[in-house]
């Protein structure tokens, strides 16, 4: 069995960004970069059903700009056997367009299972899953926290609102993961150096059929307002005086 995991090049979950000073966008000026952290569960997923015998490779592809080959590489280093570079403009991109390209993708190397993150932490928009369900015509198994393979059949344990929710699915079979799906490891030092000489390949959105150009247009970003430090209060009373009438909560 052949897994494909897509991972997205995104601003370190760690790093405090900062709003350009023309408020056109984020200032990623000498900031560390990582693989969005819900795609690294989507890989360590893969890794494990690779680790039980279940998957015999797992492809990892991104599609954004050349340094995205870092954020490869780094999966390699966890696991992944070959890698997929689609160069493009992120400005370029929006969630069809690289739904569009993962769709061409897929239907070269006729993977049984895709694994995606369940959205991406920079723009939050929990849709390419989806679209590339819609576009393959396959089940998908979204905000999964359980994955199990037996056979050609994949049951995904998935988060819904007030509880859980288990679909069984047939292969090829998209799956989005969620937090609580597993917990990433670290790469070993070994691992990272050999990941250095496993094949990437590099591709463009036309070498797939695609065009880029998405509709969508970013018109201001702005950093969060400032939060007021909160106010001791002496009794239970001047509490709820003060929820009622000047929070206005109650």
């Amino acid at each position: 069995m052949k897994a494909l995991v897509a991972v997205k090049r995104v601003v370190d979950a760690n790093v405090k960004v900062r709003v350009k000073p023309d408020n056109s966008g984020v200032d990623l000026t000498n900031v560390k970069m990582s693989i969005n952290p819900f795609c690294e569960i989507a890989v360590e997923e893969a890794v494990r059903l690779k680790e039980k015998g279940t998957v015999s490779e797992i492809i990892v592809v991104s599609i954004g700009p050349k340094e995205a080959q870092e954020q490869i590489r780094s999966a390699m280093a966890l696991g992944a056997d070959r890698g997929i570079l689609v160069e493009a403009n992120d400005n370029e991109l929006g969630a069809l367009e690289v739904a569009k390209i993962l769709k061409g993708i897929v239907e070269q190397e006729q993977p049984e299972l895709v694994l995606l993150g369940k959205q991406a932490i920079d723009d939050d928009s929990n849709q390419v899953g989806q679209m590339l369900g819609a576009l393959l015509g396959a089940g998908q198994g979204t905000f999964a926290s359980v994955v199990k393979v037996e056979g050609t059949k994949v049951q995904v344990t998935r988060e819904i609102d007030g509880g859980l929710q288990t679909v069984e699915l047939n292969t090829p079979a998209i799956i989005t993961t969620d937090l609580r799906l597993n917990e990433p490891r670290y790469a070993a030092l070994p691992n990272i150096m050999k990941a250095r000489k496993k094949p990437l390949d590099i591709k463009s959105p036309a070498d797939y059929g695609v065009a880029t150009g998405t509709k969508l247009k970013t018109i201001k970003v702005e950093a969060p307002a400032e939060r007021k430090a909160g106010v001791q209060v002496k009794s239970v009373d001047e509490l709820v005086e003060k929820l009622k009438n000047e929070a206005k909560v109650i």
